[in-house]
């Protein structure tokens, strides 16, 4: 468990596991995560993701965010895959739409990023977003992300293609 000074990133409970497949079928959260057809995932789709979590892995981590104040699961953070030799982590991150703007994605993604930095020694951390996703890109650049490049025209949603922006955030950098 690690705090931060609103929420505090622990392993996954069962009992989340409801709250959460309501979280990521709301469209609003949907239409963030992912670029395949926004279709619905079932219970029985996150209880087989909950099964296959290890936290001995070397390959990905999963975080559940919970709120200080109310200790309630409010969302999910996740280095999703790790490059030992490169020293590079991909990290996503999502918040139940009651959530949205209230501070608690920047406050996650602040204890993230030191743990990355200090606790697993890599020197790089980046991360995918759409260009739509306003609020994910002030989040991110408030916490030191540098856009590194655009994927031009990337994903359709809503009938337009738009930008997948590729925003880096380097150890040397968070130091400053």
């Amino acid at each position: 468990m690690y705090k931060g000074e609103k929420v505090k990133l622990r392993a996954y409970k069962k009992e989340d596991l409801k709250s959460c497949v309501e979280f990521i079928n709301d469209p609003e959260v949907k239409q963030n995560l992912t670029p395949g057809i926004p279709f619905p995932f079932k219970y029985e789709d996150e209880l087989k993701w909950y099964d296959s979590l290890n936290p001995m892995s070397e390959k990905s981590y999963s975080f559940a965010i919970e709120t200080l104040e109310e200790e309630m699961y409010i969302g999910g953070l996740g280095i999703n895959s790790v490059d030992w030799k490169n020293s590079v982590a991909v990290v996503g991150i999502f918040l139940g739409k009651d959530y949205f703007n209230l501070g608690y994605g920047t406050d996650a993604m602040k204890i993230i990023i030191k743990f990355i930095f200090e606790q697993m020694n890599i020197n790089k951390i980046k991360l995918f977003v759409y260009s739509f996703n306003k609020r994910a890109i002030r989040t991110y650049e408030k916490t030191g992300f540098r856009v590194e490049g655009v994927l031009r025209q990337e994903i359709f949603r809503n009938g337009e293609y738009h930008d997948e922006i590729i925003m880096g955030l380097l150890r040397e950098d968070w130091k400053k």
